[in-house]
């Protein structure tokens, strides 16, 4: 996993330099594996000019209870609760350096 989990990181970093500040990239994996999902987005958050923001309200078609998609500001979906893959999504504002 550590080969994967470094790709990740450097195509979440290269679309996060190609976002104009105020722009959001959505980082998302299908994937429940920490290293994978909150890493790799704590990663980015301590690497690059950018701020979470609460993905949540965009699933509200998956879920319109906001507890059902994760603490936030992350989301992680479920195949027993959801019927989707164990979905991961983070929403990621590029802010000015």
């Amino acid at each position: 996993m550590p080969a994967l989990t470094k790709l990740q990181r450097e195509l979440l970093g290269a679309a996060i330099a190609l976002t104009r500040p105020g722009g959001v990239v959505l980082y998302a994996t299908c994937s429940p594996h920490l290293a994978e999902t909150v890493g790799v987005v704590a990663d980015a958050l301590r690497r690059h000019p950018v701020c979470a923001l609460d993905a949540r309200p965009l699933f509200e078609p998956v879920d319109r209870d906001p507890a059902g998609l994760g603490d936030g500001p992350y989301v992680q979906l479920w195949p027993h609760r959801h019927g989707t893959d164990a979905m991961f999504a983070a929403a990621l504002r590029r802010v000015a350096q």
